[in-house]
């Protein structure tokens, strides 16, 4: 019985979440993404790098099911391997852009004098395009994976700090908030027990969210040149290799293209499901 009922909340989490049968797919897409990036080198049918020149630029077939490249590159190994990378770097910018906005947004929701300071800052970097800020950022820092994600995580961290912060503000002025100062509870056991986890489903939202829009940020990014370099396959880096050849070879930019299109939406999707289940007037409306 006790193991039913400890159970039991993550099978209603489950079904509230999965209510919408747009989001069970969305969760399938992704979860096959990401097992295939996983296991690129136990499932990938070729090598990502080795080239075969001869047999360059051939359409998709049985042998190549997504055709290969100007080198005679498998496009469907280095698409598997390119999600490796990708999805790393999504991974990679959500972790970073989570922490520091998740204590910046603490702070300032918390310390009445401190919240000035930091929200005029975050206002300063959300007033400039998120593309334009970080390619800026990567051309001072240099073109590589590690500077493409703390470009990115500069870029998105004050959306994450604006969405902590405006929840601090409520769950600060609650009553068991006031009780706990009125016993002398620290603040940070305040912020961290009391504040951090009634904040933590926005900031799970928050996350999908940003997860999406790294991994479309890098593909545009290196599309330009900008981010990782060309010798890593990325998603990015496969379009911007193939565009040069896509009037006689439209796979190139076609299936890297649809990799983008489908991690994107299927986090999209997964971040609608959690923002509309964990939200309690949107979920009465479900």
């Amino acid at each position: 019985m006790s193991a039913m009922t400890a159970r039991s909340p993550v099978r209603l989490f489950l079904q509230r979440l999965f209510r919408r049968k747009l989001v069970l797919v969305a969760v399938i897409i992704l979860l096959v993404i990401v097992l295939l990036a996983i296991l690129a080198p136990w499932i990938s049918p070729y090598s990502p790098t080795g080239m075969r020149v001869s047999q360059r630029l051939r359409p998709p077939s049985l042998t190549n099911w997504f055709g290969t490249d100007e080198f005679g590159r498998d496009v469907l190994t280095r698409i598997i391997y390119g999600g490796r990378a990708s999805l790393g770097i999504g991974v990679a910018v959500v972790m970073c852009t989570m922490l520091a906005g998740t204590v910046l947004g603490l702070i300032a929701g918390y310390f009445r004098a401190l919240d000035a300071v930091i929200m005029r800052l975050v206002d300063a970097m959300m007033s400039l395009p998120d593309i334009l800020l970080a390619i800026f950022l990567v051309a001072v820092l240099g073109a590589s994976a590690g500077n493409v994600v703390l470009a990115l995580s500069i870029v998105y961290t004050p959306r994450v700090t604006r969405v902590v912060r405006s929840s601090t503000l409520v769950v600060r002025e609650l009553p068991f908030v006031e009780a706990a100062r009125a016993l002398g509870v620290s603040t940070w056991r305040i912020m961290t027990m009391h504040i951090l986890l009634n904040v933590a489903s926005p900031i799970l939202v928050q996350a999908t969210f940003i997860f999406a829009y790294a991994v479309l940020a890098e593909a545009g990014l290196s599309f330009l040149g900008a981010g990782v370099p060309p010798d890593i396959p990325t998603w990015g880096t496969m379009i911007a290799a193939g565009q040069q050849y896509a009037d006689r070879a439209v796979w190139l930019v076609l299936f890297p293209g649809l990799a983008i299109v489908f991690a994107a939406l299927s986090l999209q999707l997964l971040g609608d499901g959690l923002r509309d289940m964990l939200d309690p007037k949107l979920r009465k409306a479900l």
